[in-house]
């Protein structure tokens, strides 16, 4: 009977009125309910194929418990509801979020459910879908999530849209986790080790910045800002109030008279100690401060409860210590040392 039914509603669908569809939805939902798992399955890959079904009947299978019901509608009907989406990832099994993340497109809000909910297997088919689209979230919560999971940094590389920040914390985080593996094998090479790595991390900056043309036309502004003598607190206030990555980190390098390298790396930093000296270097104030780590923790997770912290390390931290710091830090760029 339900193939007969939907034999009739494929070849009159283009003609049926939206009171009719809501008739056949309702019967074919209803008959779906009296037949057993393996012929539900195998009508939810018919359902499938087609290009129009009505849409209970089409929640009814994406949200059965049984994945062979749910997979094929899940992963190939196109009209599926965003919000049946939004449910099915949210409170189905591990091989719903699966069938879900292989979807010839995903929304935002999709794909931040299958990143922090999914397991291993599930995100990394998320970033390997080059029909997926990620929020700040979604790149933060798989970045942090590629620390140890080399297999899915290697999806999120592959990415040619991911925002360079990020690209940046994943390059570094990883670094971090091959020179670890090194050192332990070998601790009698760990200076060559972190040479090698920092080379790589440089190259990588250069290259990144290069192809960026966000940081080209952000770095112009910066410099024409300071060539003008127009460059000061309230500006880098600005960049950062409004989340501006490059032309805060330009203005820093300028301001501090540092690298850009290593600048950006103190924005992507786990810790924010380090942009807490360059900023106290300058003088900056706090004000100014929480609107940078603000910026960085938007790019690492990092959580809200950590400005007071940062706030009492700042109070303590003197201008003298940091500017000694910074002439540290001058020194070590020049000689090479990451």
């Amino acid at each position: 009977m339900l193939q007969r039914i939907t034999d009739l509603f494929v070849t009159n669908s283009s003609q049926l009125s939206s009171e009719q569809i809501v008739l056949f939805d309702s019967v074919m939902t209803r008959l779906v309910e009296e037949i057993d798992v393996t012929a539900r399955a195998a009508f939810g890959r018919r359902l499938a194929e087609m290009a129009m079904a009505p849409p209970g009947l089409v929640r009814e299978l994406a949200l059965d418990d049984c994945i062979e019901v749910a997979g094929p509608i899940l992963t190939q009907f196109e009209r599926i509801g965003e919000e049946t989406l939004v449910e099915s990832a949210t409170t189905k099994s591990q091989d719903h979020l699966l069938a879900i993340s292989q979807r010839r497109h995903l929304s935002e809000g999709v794909t931040d459910l299958l990143v922090e909910r999914g397991n291993q297997q599930v995100a990394a088919s998320t970033a390997r879908n080059p029909g997926a689209n990620f929020s700040e979230f979604g790149y933060s919560t798989l970045v942090k999530r590629a620390e140890a999971d080399r297999d899915l940094a290697a999806c999120i590389w592959r990415r040619t849209e991911i925002p360079r920040q990020h690209l940046l914390s994943l390059f570094a985080a990883a670094s971090q986790t091959v020179q670890q593996e090194l050192q332990s094998i070998d601790p009698r090479r760990a200076e060559a080790v972190q040479a090698i790595i920092g080379c790589a991390r440089d190259e990588l900056q250069t290259e990144s910045r290069e192809r960026s043309p966000e940081y080209l036309a952000g770095r112009l502004h910066v410099e024409s800002l300071r060539n003008s003598g127009k460059l000061s607190e309230p500006e880098v206030l600005a960049f950062a109030r409004a989340g501006k990555f490059d032309e805060t980190s330009v203005a820093l390098s300028l301001m501090c008279e540092l690298p850009i390298g290593l600048v950006e790396r103190a924005m992507t930093n786990e810790k924010c100690d380090q942009l807490l000296v360059l900023a106290k270097s300058i003088g900056l104030s706090f004000d100014t401060v929480k609107a940078i780590v603000s910026i960085q923790a938007s790019k690492i997770d990092r959580p809200a409860r950590d400005m007071k912290a940062a706030a009492v390390s700042y109070g303590k931290l003197r201008a003298e210590t940091a500017r000694n710091a910074i002439h540290f830090y001058r020194l070590r760029e020049r000689a090479g040392l990451n």
